[in-house]
């Protein structure tokens, strides 16, 4: 049995889910947390926040990330003891195997989490999705879903709010919240709602220091970075002014060269957008095996809509991404291509 609720009043939105949850988690569970491939802050935060809330709830939880998470996220309590499926798929595999409860954050699709998907599909569990994305697939059990939340991180909190549970917030699972209300707003620039800065308060109220958490984030990059940094701004920028389209890209080389490594490369696209007219900023990245892109945009421009029909992708309005099997100066080509369909000519 499915469960589909939407609500746009906030007061209402998740009641009933809410109550099949408790009925669910009524006594301790074995329960099992993951999450998409190559896990951004929003992923990393939503999960530990959520396996500590559970663990003080009397639950044993495990996370599960399908790949390797960013060192740059080390600092949010308990992630070092989370299960890696490509360093462990054993390990991986047996804990969704003996769990009572999956939980699936910030991700709508089972192909999102690679081999994992199916152990999930054919787990006897009860599947629990918390997610912000467009079109949900229908695999779980209780699903909140919400495409105006700003993040999966805000729709933890709101759950835990549901379950009459704010009390139970500490310092480690409101940093580990706060760093996806941060990390998928872009430092709250897009995405956000009135709530969104309600949540932000409340972390706030329960001891969340944000400036320390910010600098955890963003100041504490290796020099390396900074070079990649600069070598994407003046080597591998293209700018179309005609159409306030910036494009830069990575290839196979580079990555050797800057000893590229999962979560070196996050953020970079945002640069693109503080140049003058320029309304959507892509970010090709020519990988072993695939060609990954980042869409980003200002206003009510959908790159959602771009990656999801030009490059078997998907996302938010104004951050979205894709991955082609593909030729990388193909892509960036097709990129050239596309934008002019949804970007109005600039008169000069």
């Amino acid at each position: 049995m499915i469960y589909w609720f939407f609500y746009s009043n906030l007061q209402l939105f998740m009641t009933e889910e809410i109550r099949l949850l408790k009925e669910v988690l009524i006594l301790p569970k074995k329960i099992s947390i993951i999450t998409h491939r190559n896990p951004d802050g929003d992923a990393i935060g939503s999960s530990m926040a959520l396996s500590r809330y559970l663990t003080k709830q009397g639950h044993s939880t495990k996370v599960i990330f399908p790949s390797e998470y960013p060192v740059g996220y080390g600092f949010i309590e308990g992630v070092s003891l989370s299960v890696i499926f490509d360093s462990d798929p054993d390990q991986a595999r047996s804990v969704i195997d003996n769990s009572e409860v999956i939980f699936c954050l910030d991700f709508n699709g089972l192909d999102r989490v690679d081999k994992l998907g199916e152990n999930i599909q054919f787990s006897k569990a009860k599947k629990i999705l918390i997610d912000h994305h467009l079109d949900p697939e229908p695999f779980t059990d209780i699903e909140f879903s919400d495409i105006n939340a700003s993040s999966t991180c805000e729709l933890v909190f709101k759950v835990i709010e549901g379950m009459g549970d704010i009390a139970k917030i500490d310092t480690s699972i409101g940093e580990a919240l706060f760093t996806g209300l941060i990390t998928d707003t872009g430092s709250f620039r897009y995405g956000t709602r009135p709530y969104t800065y309600e949540v932000a308060s409340k972390l706030k109220e329960l001891g969340v220091d944000d400036y320390k958490l910010a600098d955890k984030i963003f100041n504490s990059q290796k020099e390396k970075h900074l070079r990649l940094l600069g070598h994407c701004l003046a080597n591998r920028m293209e700018v179309i002014k005609d159409y306030g389209v910036g494009i830069m890209w990575l290839t196979k080389q580079d990555y050797i060269d800057f000893e590229i490594q999962r979560g070196d490369t996050e953020g970079i696209v945002n640069y693109m957008l503080m140049i003058e007219n320029i309304k959507v900023a892509a970010f090709v990245l020519e990988q072993p095996s695939i060609i990954k892109i980042s869409l980003r945009s200002k206003g009510d421009i959908s790159v959602q809509e771009i990656a999801q029909k030009y490059f078997n992708g998907g996302g938010h309005k104004n951050a979205a991404g894709g991955g082609v099997y593909a030729n990388l100066q193909d892509i960036i080509d097709k990129v050239k291509k596309v934008m002019p369909l949804y970007l109005p000519k600039i008169q000069s």
